[in-house]
Protein backbone atom coordinates (compact mmCIF):
# COMPACT_ATOMS: atom_id res chain seq x y z
CA UNK A 1 0.00 0.00 0.00
CA UNK A 2 1.39 3.36 -1.39
CA UNK A 3 1.41 5.58 1.41
CA UNK A 4 -1.15 8.62 1.38
CA UNK A 5 -2.94 6.83 -1.44
CA UNK A 6 -4.86 4.98 0.93
CA UNK A 7 -7.06 7.81 2.60
CA UNK A 8 -8.17 9.38 -1.43
CA UNK A 9 -11.40 8.93 -2.13
CA UNK A 10 -12.38 8.82 -6.20
CA UNK A 11 -13.82 11.57 -8.41
CA UNK A 12 -16.67 8.93 -8.62
CA UNK A 13 -17.62 8.64 -5.17
CA UNK A 14 -18.08 12.43 -4.51
CA UNK A 15 -21.50 13.99 -3.30
CA UNK A 16 -22.75 16.77 -5.48
CA UNK A 17 -22.08 18.97 -2.51
CA UNK A 18 -18.76 17.63 -2.38
CA UNK A 19 -17.88 18.45 -5.89
CA UNK A 20 -19.07 21.90 -5.40
CA UNK A 21 -16.57 21.93 -2.05
CA UNK A 22 -13.88 20.67 -4.27
CA UNK A 23 -14.68 23.26 -7.16
CA UNK A 24 -14.33 26.37 -4.39
CA UNK A 25 -11.15 24.55 -2.65
CA UNK A 26 -9.42 24.77 -6.23
CA UNK A 27 -10.62 28.07 -7.49
CA UNK A 28 -9.03 29.65 -3.89
CA UNK A 29 -5.84 27.76 -4.68
CA UNK A 30 -5.70 28.76 -8.54
CA UNK A 31 -6.55 32.84 -7.35
CA UNK A 32 -2.85 32.06 -5.04
CA UNK A 33 -0.88 31.06 -7.71
CA UNK A 34 -1.98 33.86 -9.62
CA UNK A 35 -1.22 36.12 -7.20
CA UNK A 36 2.11 34.50 -6.74
CA UNK A 37 3.13 34.60 -10.11
CA UNK A 38 2.05 38.02 -10.22
CA UNK A 39 4.33 38.98 -7.52
CA UNK A 40 7.38 36.81 -9.00
CA UNK A 41 6.81 39.03 -11.99
CA UNK A 42 5.85 42.16 -11.01
CA UNK A 43 9.68 44.20 -10.85
CA UNK A 44 10.60 43.32 -13.89
CA UNK A 45 7.46 42.29 -16.30
CA UNK A 46 4.57 44.47 -14.09
CA UNK A 47 2.23 44.26 -17.55
CA UNK A 48 2.64 40.23 -17.44
CA UNK A 49 1.72 41.18 -13.53
CA UNK A 50 -1.40 42.83 -14.24
CA UNK A 51 -2.39 40.11 -16.57
CA UNK A 52 -2.00 37.83 -13.45
CA UNK A 53 -3.71 39.93 -10.95
CA UNK A 54 -6.29 40.16 -13.71
CA UNK A 55 -6.95 36.68 -13.42
CA UNK A 56 -6.48 35.90 -9.77
CA UNK A 57 -9.53 38.12 -9.59
CA UNK A 58 -11.72 36.06 -12.04
CA UNK A 59 -10.86 33.09 -9.98
CA UNK A 60 -12.02 35.33 -6.60
CA UNK A 61 -15.20 35.54 -8.86
CA UNK A 62 -15.81 32.08 -9.88
CA UNK A 63 -15.02 31.28 -6.11
CA UNK A 64 -18.07 33.43 -4.94
CA UNK A 65 -20.46 32.54 -7.33
CA UNK A 66 -19.52 28.53 -6.30
CA UNK A 67 -20.24 29.26 -2.52
CA UNK A 68 -23.43 31.66 -3.35
CA UNK A 69 -24.42 28.44 -5.07
CA UNK A 70 -23.24 26.04 -2.24
CA UNK A 71 -25.14 28.46 0.28
CA UNK A 72 -28.49 27.88 -1.77
CA UNK A 73 -28.39 24.30 -2.57
CA UNK A 74 -26.66 22.77 0.95
CA UNK A 75 -26.05 25.51 3.22
CA UNK A 76 -23.37 27.43 5.32
CA UNK A 77 -20.73 24.59 6.06
CA UNK A 78 -18.78 23.82 3.05
CA UNK A 79 -17.06 20.76 3.82
CA UNK A 80 -12.95 20.51 3.33
CA UNK A 81 -11.61 18.72 0.30
CA UNK A 82 -8.80 19.84 -1.77
CA UNK A 83 -7.58 18.01 -4.84
CA UNK A 84 -4.75 15.84 -2.95
CA UNK A 85 -7.93 14.16 -1.20
CA UNK A 86 -9.01 12.71 -4.65
CA UNK A 87 -7.87 10.17 -6.47
CA UNK A 88 -6.44 11.40 -10.23
CA UNK A 89 -7.53 14.97 -9.86
CA UNK A 90 -5.22 17.42 -11.66
CA UNK A 91 -2.62 18.34 -9.65
CA UNK A 92 -0.94 22.04 -9.95
CA UNK A 93 3.06 22.61 -9.96
CA UNK A 94 3.91 24.19 -6.23
CA UNK A 95 4.62 27.86 -6.73
CA UNK A 96 8.10 27.47 -5.39
CA UNK A 97 8.95 25.35 -8.23
CA UNK A 98 7.76 28.18 -11.00
CA UNK A 99 10.41 30.72 -8.88
CA UNK A 100 13.24 30.41 -12.00
CA UNK A 101 11.01 29.85 -14.42
CA UNK A 102 10.94 32.05 -17.42
CA UNK A 103 8.37 34.53 -18.37
CA UNK A 104 6.47 32.68 -21.14
CA UNK A 105 7.13 29.31 -19.50
CA UNK A 106 4.93 30.87 -16.52
CA UNK A 107 1.96 31.97 -19.04
CA UNK A 108 2.44 28.46 -20.48
CA UNK A 109 2.05 27.17 -17.07
CA UNK A 110 -1.49 29.71 -16.65
CA UNK A 111 -2.62 28.69 -19.55
CA UNK A 112 -2.58 24.74 -19.06
CA UNK A 113 -3.98 25.11 -15.53
CA UNK A 114 -7.15 26.32 -17.29
CA UNK A 115 -6.96 23.72 -19.92
CA UNK A 116 -6.74 21.36 -16.73
CA UNK A 117 -9.13 22.31 -15.00
CA UNK A 118 -12.04 22.79 -18.10
CA UNK A 119 -11.21 19.20 -19.22
CA UNK A 120 -11.54 17.23 -16.18
CA UNK A 121 -14.58 19.29 -15.19
CA UNK A 122 -16.22 18.71 -19.24
CA UNK A 123 -14.58 14.69 -18.56
CA UNK A 124 -16.38 13.73 -15.20
CA UNK A 125 -19.98 15.42 -16.64
CA UNK A 126 -19.58 12.91 -19.67
CA UNK A 127 -19.17 10.22 -17.29
CA UNK A 128 -21.84 10.90 -15.08
CA UNK A 129 -25.44 9.39 -15.42
CA UNK A 130 -26.75 11.82 -12.40
CA UNK A 131 -28.53 14.73 -14.10
CA UNK A 132 -27.66 17.71 -11.22
CA UNK A 133 -24.28 16.15 -11.59
CA UNK A 134 -24.06 16.23 -15.11
CA UNK A 135 -25.03 19.80 -14.93
CA UNK A 136 -22.96 21.10 -12.09
CA UNK A 137 -20.15 19.67 -13.72
CA UNK A 138 -20.76 20.90 -17.19
CA UNK A 139 -21.68 24.52 -15.07
CA UNK A 140 -18.20 24.03 -14.05
CA UNK A 141 -15.98 23.24 -17.25
CA UNK A 142 -17.90 25.68 -19.11
CA UNK A 143 -16.60 28.74 -16.23
CA UNK A 144 -13.07 27.17 -16.80
CA UNK A 145 -13.58 27.20 -20.69
CA UNK A 146 -14.40 30.85 -19.55
CA UNK A 147 -11.31 31.97 -17.90
CA UNK A 148 -9.11 30.79 -20.91
CA UNK A 149 -10.81 33.37 -22.85
CA UNK A 150 -10.59 35.97 -20.19
CA UNK A 151 -7.02 35.30 -19.79
CA UNK A 152 -6.88 36.15 -23.35
CA UNK A 153 -8.53 39.12 -23.21
CA UNK A 154 -6.61 40.49 -19.98
CA UNK A 155 -2.90 39.53 -22.40
CA UNK A 156 -4.89 41.51 -25.14
CA UNK A 157 -5.73 44.51 -23.06
CA UNK A 158 -2.93 44.53 -20.68
CA UNK A 159 0.11 43.58 -23.29
CA UNK A 160 0.27 46.03 -26.09
CA UNK A 161 2.90 45.48 -28.74
CA UNK A 162 5.42 47.82 -26.97
CA UNK A 163 4.78 46.58 -23.34
CA UNK A 164 5.24 42.71 -24.86
CA UNK A 165 8.33 43.57 -26.89
CA UNK A 166 10.24 45.09 -23.89
CA UNK A 167 8.84 42.10 -22.28
CA UNK A 168 10.25 39.95 -24.64
CA UNK A 169 13.52 41.79 -24.84
CA UNK A 170 13.46 41.48 -21.07
CA UNK A 171 13.25 37.82 -20.72
CA UNK A 172 16.02 37.33 -24.23
CA UNK A 173 18.27 39.29 -21.85
CA UNK A 174 18.24 36.90 -19.13
CA UNK A 175 18.18 34.09 -20.65
CA UNK A 176 21.22 34.86 -22.36
CA UNK A 177 22.71 36.07 -19.07
CA UNK A 178 21.38 33.14 -17.04
CA UNK A 179 22.25 30.43 -19.95
CA UNK A 180 23.64 31.19 -22.76
CA UNK A 181 26.94 33.12 -21.37
CA UNK A 182 28.28 30.94 -18.63
CA UNK A 183 27.34 27.85 -21.64
CA UNK A 184 29.59 29.66 -24.11
CA UNK A 185 32.09 30.63 -21.74
CA UNK A 186 32.09 27.05 -20.42
CA UNK A 187 31.71 25.87 -24.19
CA UNK A 188 34.75 27.53 -25.32
CA UNK A 189 36.79 26.46 -21.92
CA UNK A 190 36.03 22.61 -22.68
CA UNK A 191 36.74 22.53 -26.19
CA UNK A 192 40.20 25.13 -26.20
CA UNK A 193 41.46 24.26 -22.66
CA UNK A 194 41.52 20.83 -23.77
CA UNK A 195 43.12 20.47 -27.36
CA UNK A 196 46.51 21.08 -25.61
CA UNK A 197 46.49 17.99 -23.08
CA UNK A 198 44.39 15.68 -25.22
CA UNK A 199 46.22 16.20 -27.95
CA UNK A 200 50.07 16.25 -26.56
CA UNK A 201 49.02 13.16 -24.77
CA UNK A 202 47.97 11.65 -28.59
CA UNK A 203 50.94 12.08 -30.81
CA UNK A 204 52.86 11.26 -27.46
CA UNK A 205 51.81 8.03 -27.12
CA UNK A 206 49.88 7.08 -30.10
CA UNK A 207 47.31 5.13 -27.73
CA UNK A 208 44.21 6.10 -28.28
CA UNK A 209 43.04 3.88 -24.99
CA UNK A 210 45.51 6.32 -22.82
CA UNK A 211 44.54 9.63 -24.93
CA UNK A 212 40.48 9.14 -24.36
CA UNK A 213 40.99 8.20 -20.79
CA UNK A 214 43.31 11.56 -20.41
CA UNK A 215 40.65 13.43 -22.72
CA UNK A 216 37.84 12.05 -20.25
CA UNK A 217 39.61 13.10 -16.91
CA UNK A 218 40.18 16.56 -18.32
CA UNK A 219 36.88 17.29 -19.63
CA UNK A 220 35.13 16.44 -16.40
CA UNK A 221 37.72 18.05 -14.25
CA UNK A 222 37.38 21.13 -16.43
CA UNK A 223 33.72 20.85 -16.04
CA UNK A 224 33.39 20.19 -12.56
CA UNK A 225 35.63 23.13 -11.82
CA UNK A 226 34.06 25.81 -14.53
CA UNK A 227 30.63 24.76 -12.65
CA UNK A 228 31.60 25.60 -9.22
CA UNK A 229 33.57 28.80 -10.12
CA UNK A 230 30.83 30.19 -11.50
CA UNK A 231 28.31 28.92 -9.21
CA UNK A 232 30.48 30.43 -6.73
CA UNK A 233 31.48 33.75 -8.20
CA UNK A 234 28.24 35.17 -8.43
CA UNK A 235 24.64 35.01 -6.88
CA UNK A 236 23.34 37.20 -9.13
CA UNK A 237 21.43 39.43 -6.63
CA UNK A 238 23.12 42.56 -7.69
CA UNK A 239 24.16 42.02 -11.41
CA UNK A 240 21.42 40.28 -12.34
CA UNK A 241 22.73 37.30 -13.86
CA UNK A 242 19.99 34.95 -12.34
CA UNK A 243 20.44 31.76 -10.46
CA UNK A 244 23.94 30.83 -9.50
CA UNK A 245 23.01 27.32 -9.48
CA UNK A 246 21.91 27.86 -13.42
CA UNK A 247 24.72 29.37 -14.35
CA UNK A 248 26.89 26.64 -12.85
CA UNK A 249 25.23 23.85 -14.41
CA UNK A 250 25.29 25.72 -17.88
CA UNK A 251 29.01 26.37 -17.34
CA UNK A 252 29.94 23.13 -15.89
CA UNK A 253 28.08 20.83 -18.90
CA UNK A 254 29.13 22.96 -21.80
CA UNK A 255 32.72 22.37 -20.14
CA UNK A 256 32.20 19.27 -20.05
CA UNK A 257 30.89 18.42 -23.55
CA UNK A 258 32.98 20.21 -24.88
CA UNK A 259 36.21 18.44 -24.13
CA UNK A 260 34.32 15.13 -24.49
CA UNK A 261 33.58 16.25 -28.49
CA UNK A 262 37.38 15.32 -29.32
CA UNK A 263 38.43 13.24 -26.83
CA UNK A 264 35.14 10.65 -27.79
CA UNK A 265 37.10 9.81 -31.34
CA UNK A 266 39.88 8.28 -29.12
CA UNK A 267 37.58 5.09 -28.67
CA UNK A 268 39.00 4.02 -31.56
CA UNK A 269 41.56 1.93 -31.43
CA UNK A 270 43.04 3.16 -35.06
CA UNK A 271 45.02 6.29 -33.78
CA UNK A 272 45.49 8.02 -37.12
CA UNK A 273 41.80 7.66 -37.59
CA UNK A 274 40.41 8.59 -34.51
CA UNK A 275 42.95 11.78 -34.31
CA UNK A 276 40.96 13.24 -38.12
CA UNK A 277 37.88 12.81 -36.14
CA UNK A 278 39.24 14.55 -33.82
CA UNK A 279 40.26 17.07 -35.76
CA UNK A 280 37.05 17.64 -37.54
CA UNK A 281 35.19 17.79 -34.48
CA UNK A 282 37.58 20.41 -32.83
CA UNK A 283 36.84 22.31 -36.29
CA UNK A 284 32.79 21.40 -35.46
CA UNK A 285 33.12 22.77 -32.16
CA UNK A 286 35.20 26.28 -32.93
CA UNK A 287 32.53 26.95 -35.67
CA UNK A 288 29.73 26.13 -33.46
CA UNK A 289 31.31 28.61 -30.56
CA UNK A 290 31.28 31.64 -33.24
CA UNK A 291 27.76 30.95 -34.31
CA UNK A 292 26.57 31.19 -30.91
CA UNK A 293 28.93 34.73 -30.49
CA UNK A 294 26.80 35.83 -33.32
CA UNK A 295 23.53 34.74 -32.72
CA UNK A 296 23.16 35.59 -28.75
CA UNK A 297 26.07 38.00 -28.41
CA UNK A 298 26.18 40.20 -31.03
CA UNK A 299 29.28 39.52 -32.02
CA UNK A 300 30.08 39.55 -35.95
CA UNK A 301 30.75 36.27 -37.27
CA UNK A 302 33.98 36.43 -39.11
CA UNK A 303 35.29 38.22 -36.10
CA UNK A 304 34.26 35.83 -33.40
CA UNK A 305 35.44 33.20 -36.19
CA UNK A 306 39.00 34.81 -36.39
CA UNK A 307 39.11 34.51 -32.58
CA UNK A 308 38.14 31.27 -31.70
CA UNK A 309 39.75 29.36 -34.78
CA UNK A 310 43.00 31.21 -34.72
CA UNK A 311 43.08 30.55 -30.20
CA UNK A 312 42.19 27.14 -31.14
CA UNK A 313 44.55 26.52 -33.60
CA UNK A 314 47.31 28.07 -31.19
CA UNK A 315 46.45 25.57 -28.49
CA UNK A 316 46.37 22.62 -30.79
CA UNK A 317 49.47 23.75 -32.02
CA UNK A 318 51.00 23.65 -29.05
CA UNK A 319 49.67 20.21 -28.07
CA UNK A 320 50.87 18.84 -30.64
CA UNK A 321 54.50 20.12 -30.84
CA UNK A 322 54.71 19.03 -27.27
CA UNK A 323 53.45 15.63 -27.63
CA UNK A 324 55.73 15.69 -30.81
CA UNK A 325 58.32 16.61 -29.21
Amino acid sequence: MIPGFANRRRFSELSEQEVLALAISSEEDDGRIYRSYAEMLRADYPASAAVFDGMAEEEDGHRRRLIALHQERFGNVIPLIRREHVSGFYARRPVWLTQNLGLERIREEAGQMERDAARFYHTAAQATSDAGTRRLLGDLAQAESGHVEKADQLIEHNLGPDAKSEEEAAAHRQFVLTWVQPGLAGLMDGSVSTLAPIFATAFATQDTHTTFLVGLAASIGAGISMGFTEAASDDGAISGRGSPIKRGIAAGVMTTLGGLGHALPYLITDFWTATVIAMIVVFVELWAIAWIQNRYMQTPFLRAAFQVVVGGALVFGAGALIGAG
